[in-house]
C-alpha cells in the first residue's frame, strides 16, 4: 500500500512514522508513506497557498491550484483520495477496514477556515475523527494511517486483530494479567480455570455487558 499525506506542516506527521508498528510496517515493505507539503505547487510567487473568501468572512480558505496541481502529480489510477474535514462522515472501524484495500491512500490535511468548496470535486470521500474542532487534518490524518497501516496483512498477527475491539459492533472484554491477586482484586476464577470454553463464552458475555453499559450506540452499529 502506498499512502500519502498532504499537508502544509509535514513536521506534524513525520514523528509518528518513525516509531512503533508503522515504523516496523514501513521497513518490512508492508507500505510506503511519503509527507508532501503542497505548499510547493502554488503557482504564486511567494508560495501562497491560502486567500480571503469571496463575499466577506473571517478567515481564511485554501486556494485551488496548488491541491489540484499537487493531486495532479501525484495520483495514480488506483488512488482514493479523502479530504479531512468535520463535515465528513464520522470515522469507524469499518471504514478502516474498507481503506485497507485500497492500493493507493491520498489524506488531504486542510487548514485556515477550510477548503475552497471546488475542492470537493477531485476527492473521492470527506471523513471526520469526531464532532470537534482541530487546527488542522494532520492529527486526523496520523490516526486514519495508523488505524489502516495496523489492519494490513503481516503488519499484527491475525489474532490479535480478530478479538479487538469493535468487531462485530462489541468492546473488547476485560483483560488481566499477573498478579492474579493485587490489593483485594482478583482476577475471576473463570480465566485461570483452564476450561478454554467456559473462557470463550464468558468473553463474549462480558463484551456485550461492556458494550452495552459503556456504548449502547454500538449495538447494531454497521460502522459505516
Amino acid at each position: 500500500m502506498r499512502i500519502d499525506i498532504l499537508t502544509l506542516f509535514p513536521k506534524i506527521v513525520e514523528g509518528f512514522l518513525t516509531e512503533s508498528i508503522i515504523k516496523r510496517a514501513i521497513e518490512k515493505g508492508y507500505v510506503t508513506i511519503n509527507v508532501i507539503d503542497f505548499r510547493e505547487f502554488s503557482p504564486l510567487n511567494n508560495k501562497q497557498v491560502d486567500d480571503t473568501p469571496y463575499g466577506g468572512g473571517a478567515g481564511m480558505l485554501l486556494r485551488c491550484e496548488p491541491i489540484f496541481e499537487c493531486l495532479d502529480a501525484i495520483r495514480t489510477p488506483e488512488a482514493h483520495v479523502i479530504m479531512l474535514s468535520p463535515e465528513g462522515k464520522t470515522y469507524k472501524q469499518g471504514i478502516a477496514n474498507r481503506l485497507k484495500e485500497y492500493k493507493h491512500l491520498i489524506l488531504l490535511c486542510g487548514h485556515y477556515e477550510g477548503f475552497d468548496e471546488r475542492i470537493k470535486t477531485i476527492v473521492d470521500e470527506i471523513i471526520s475523527i469526531g464532532d470537534f474542532v482541530l487546527t488542522g487534518g494532520e492529527i486526523p490524518a496520523a490516526a486514519i494511517v495508523d488505524s489502516v497501516v495496523r489492519l494490513i496483512p503481516g503488519v499484527i498477527n491475525d489474532e490479535s486483530l480478530a478479538n479487538e475491539s469493535f468487531n462485530n459492533n462489541l468492546l473488547d472484554y476485560p483483560q488481566y494479567t499477573k498478579p492474579a491477586e493485587y490489593r483485594g482484586m482478583k482476577v475471576p476464577e473463570i480465566l485461570i480455570s483452564g476450561n478454554h470454553q467456559k473462557i470463550a463464552e464468558y468473553r463474549k458475555e462480558e463484551q456485550k455487558r461492556k458494550t452495552k453499559e459503556l456504548r449502547p450506540d454500538l449495538m447494531g452499529d454497521e460502522d459505516e
